[in-house]
């Protein structure tokens, strides 16, 4: 099946909220102007948000870059807002060709979301990806879809010759590993992460981002909270209250006081950063595992997504440049052939509420007998369905990969 990188969707099933976004009288092929405003009379209005209220936090996190139209939508302040995050080319071969549509935002994009637990005095080759998720948004740019790949994935690992990696079969997030070897670093990881990827789905990219667990708490302290929902009572494997405060658990074996483990409890609730980034880290203990810590992963850049559209946050001029600057060192970012302020610009009409979150092997481990595990057939068609960009369709036809969409 050929790849339809200019493919725009005809499903006019406006009864369901996925299909509605696919419906004749929501699209056209045309833009409108510099604020960006698409022609046709049948489209929703803008919704009145200032320019970050819109976001793409990537895990939570890199959807914190889009726009509304309060100020429209100049490129020239994007520029100035998004000049602080770090960029690096982290796609390598797996970015998508001129061919695939890698020479153009016009068609869909697709994002490699990798996240990695990184303290400053660790060394970058001591580094694996728990968090592999693609962000595909289809060529109406007015979606986005959240895939997790699960960690422990049998994958064939290709050579790499930066890091001296000579290639072998191996767990998904072993492939940063590899490649962050022999001073490749992070974004050598993040190469044969993405060459890994693409081989395992047939996906090519046109961006990707590192997000540091570590620095990412200081991005949702910069929102103040985010509220998250959990469904069974969740002991933490990596830290500890001492004296009421948290620590790591190494850290806190180290020092005296009242020790208690932290326990996120069953219930929805207002959590501080430490607490969200704990909780989603958690996966021993819960009922299906992997699956869930992906689940609450997703949950979480919902969640942060929505409190950065919240009433006042993302007006206030304080708090705008406190969470820029928390995203400059959370975030490290490749958004291939293009710039960016054009990359942001172009994906301003995705918001919170347009995150669709997805799950592949049924949201259960399907393991082979080497302990690793497979992706299932019906995953791959989910994959094959990203890459030609019918997403939408093949969910009404198959509605069990939905996640839960709180």
């Amino acid at each position: 099946m050929p790849v339809q990188t200019r493919r725009r969707s005809t499903s006019t099933e406006s009864g369901n909220p996925l299909a509605a976004r696919g419906s004749a009288g929501r699209r056209s092929s045309g833009r409108s102007g510099p604020g960006g405003g698409r022609s046709g009379s049948g489209r929703r209005p803008r919704r009145k948000d200032p320019i970050w209220a819109r976001t793409m936090v990537v895990l939570g996190a890199l959807l914190m870059m889009l726009s509304g139209t309060t100020i429209v939508g100049s490129k020239w302040l994007i520029a100035q807002a998004t000049s602080g995050i770090e960029q690096s080319n982290l796609l390598g071969v797996a970015g998508k060709t001129d061919a695939e549509g890698g020479d153009s935002l016009e068609g869909p994009i697709d994002m490699l979301l990798l996240g990695i637990d990184h303290r400053g005095s660790w060394a970058e080759s001591d580094t694996r990806a728990d968090t592999i998720i693609i962000l595909h948004i289809p060529a109406t740019h007015d979606q986005a879809y959240l895939i997790s790949v699960p960690r422990d994935t049998e994958v064939e690992i290709p050579p790499f010759e930066q890091s001296g990696w000579p290639g072998g079969v191996g767990k998904a997030t072993e492939a940063f590993f590899h490649g962050a070897q022999n001073g490749a670093g992070h974004a050598g990881g993040a190469r044969l992460m993405a060459e890994t990827i693409k081989n395992l789905t047939g996906v090519s990219f046109d961006g990707a981002a590192i997000i540091n667990f570590s620095g990412f708490k200081s991005v949702i302290d910069s929102l103040g909270s985010v509220r998250l929902c959990v469904d069974e009572d969740t002991p933490s494997i990596h830290m500890t209250l001492v004296d009421g405060q948290p620590m790591w658990n190494s850290d806190a074996a180290k020092v005296s006081g009242e020790k208690q483990q932290v326990v996120h409890k069953k219930g929805c609730r207002e959590m501080q950063g430490w607490e969200a980034l704990d909780f989603s880290r958690q996966r021993y203990g819960l009922d299906n595992g992997d699956y869930d810590r992906q689940k609450n992963q997703q949950k979480l850049i919902k969640a942060m997504a929505k409190k950065a559209m919240a009433n006042g946050v993302m007006t206030n001029p304080l708090k705008l440049n406190e969470l820029i600057e928390a995203a400059g060192k959370a975030f490290v970012l490749d958004t291939g052939k293009a710039a960016l302020p054009d990359f942001v610009f172009t994906l301003r009409g995705v918001a919170a509420n347009d995150l669709v979150m997805l799950r592949t092997n049924g949201g259960s481990f399907n393991g082979n007998d080497a302990g690793r595990e497979n992706i299932d057939p019906l995953s791959q068609e989910m994959f094959q369905a990203v890459k030609n960009d019918n997403l939408a369709e093949f969910i009404l036809a198959n509605p069990s990969v939905l996640a839960g969409q709180e």
